[in-house]
């Protein structure tokens, strides 16, 4: 999925799990940008008494690129403490939770929210924000979204911020690609499915019903911008910011037997996740290399473009799939370099390919999540994106429903091509690949403002 369980060693540390990131003009208020990082993912939501939580020993950041370096010219940081009221009982909650200084909430969670400039200059701009609890049921907390709306914090250096459990909106076929690669759509053409089905199946979201710990913050366009500016053109390189997350632990931490409070801290913070676009390190960074690419910065990202230029995928669809990818089997046999992925995924499509876009940051080849900030949310949402006409949506920036997984294969089967290759015709499979699934599988419902995510799922009526 997006980055849920993409390498070896972070699906080992879910608290640190960068598993989702959205950056998107807010349709509510189109003067600002919203960037959301979702962490702690496949969360069951009856999961007591230790219901998810942020990690306390974890730097959450969300990073900026507003000059195309693929270094970040801005960085929010995100530090989590977790109080205990009671030690006395094993309950997360003694009683209905009906404010987020409820003597009931028994194991509450604050941050505190630090912003880096370019330079590396911290200045903390809030303490002690509450995190709302996780949706326990309806007898513990009888109004979770009003709860909810008051740990939205709006911070006086202009941001808001959010942080804490959400319903997670990501939706996947995981069952069905994982397996061998099926596409449903396709499964009764499939080189072994042909004699197993006969039938195009129904897709399954893996995610269903399950929830995220969620990192929202809502900027001024003018404090992302190059230069700070208030208004530009989608033709300006000024409009074009670039953004990843990240999760970094300290090297050492040596534990004072079984008090936690005396933990002894030292060394520096090592990176032990990171995403950009989303299905970068699931399905086009190798195995062996996953781990690896999860402690880099983008601007190292270079080392991985061989895997942009030619994608296992694409040599493997053909050959799934006899006879309906043949247009892309012999494309894939002159070895010729992806250049359509490469301006995707890791430079930014630069103006004059799509009529009216560009969201190009220059030559460094990082992964990271471009956003033109220029261009204004759209009225009636393609959930195809630039794929499907609708130039606000992925791979500008990511909007919460936009079909990230279907756009991706549909992108590596070749429908990309012809921007670069005006002789390439995409076989016709090409353009109909999509899971079958949209953000109406994956929700509890958006909200119409920040921070958009849906309620999370309760644990007593989503019990597994």
């Amino acid at each position: 999925m997006s980055s849920h369980r993409e390498a070896p060693e972070i699906s080992k540390d879910p608290v640190a799990d960068s598993s989702d990131l959205y950056a998107f003009v807010s349709p509510d208020a189109p003067d600002t940008v919203t960037i959301i990082a979702n962490y702690v993912p496949l969360q069951l939501p009856s999961s007591g008494p230790n219901f998810f939580e942020f990690g306390d020993d974890v730097l959450y950041e969300i990073h900026i690129d507003s000059n195309g370096d693929a270094r970040p010219d801005l960085t929010y940081q995100f530090r989590f403490r977790t109080e205990l009221r009671n030690d006395k009982t094993f309950l997360y909650n003694t009683g209905p939770i009906d404010a987020l200084d409820s003597e009931n909430w028994n194991r509450r969670q604050f941050y505190s929210v630090t912003k880096v400039d370019a330079y590396g200059k911290s200045t903390v701009l809030a303490k002690k924000v509450p995190c709302p609890p996780c949706n326990v049921g309806k007898l513990s907390i009888p109004d979770y979204d009003g709860l909810a709306a008051d740990a939205v914090a709006k911070l006086k250096t202009g941001e808001k911020v959010f942080a804490g459990q959400r319903a997670d909106a990501f939706f996947v076929d995981l069952g069905a690609i994982f397996d061998l690669g099926t596409l449903r759509p396709f499964q009764d053409k499939h080189l072994v499915g042909q004699t197993l089905f006969n039938y195009a199946g129904k897709a399954v979201n893996a995610t269903d019903k399950l929830n995220v710990h969620s990192i929202a913050i809502q900027v001024p366009l003018s404090a992302v911008r190059r230069d700070g500016k208030k208004k530009v053109r989608g033709r300006d390189p000024e409009a074009v910011i670039g953004v990843w997350t990240s999760a970094s632990r300290r090297q050492v931490q040596v534990r004072n037997g079984d008090k936690r409070n005396d933990d002894v801290v030292v060394g520096p913070q090592v990176q032990v996740s990171r995403l950009g676009n989303p299905l970068f390190n699931e399905v086009i960074v190798p195995m062996a290399e996953k781990d690896k690419w999860n402690s880099l910065s983008p601007a190292e990202d270079k080392r991985f473009a061989q895997f942009v230029e030619k994608p296992e995928l694409q040599t493997l669809l053909p050959v799934l799939y006899p006879g309906l990818f043949d247009n892309l089997a012999a494309r894939d046999k002159t070895g010729k370099a992806r250049a359509d992925l490469v301006a995707i995924l890791l430079t930014g499509i630069p103006d004059g390919i799509i009529e009216n876009f560009q969201n190009n940051t220059g030559e460094v080849q990082a992964d990271m999540l471009r956003l033109n900030t220029a261009i204004p949310p759209s009225k009636e949402p393609n959930k195809f994106g630039v794929v499907g006409g609708d130039l606000a949506g992925f791979p500008n920036g990511r909007r919460i429903a936009d079909d990230v997984v279907s756009i991706s294969i549909r992108a590596i089967a070749g429908v990309t091509l012809p921007l670069v290759e005006k002789d390439f015709e995409p076989d016709a499979a090409a353009a109909l690949v999509e899971q079958g699934l949209s953000i109406k599988d994956a929700s509890a419902g958006l909200l119409k403002k920040f921070p958009y995510l849906g309620t999370p799922f309760d644990g007593f009526g989503n019990p597994s």
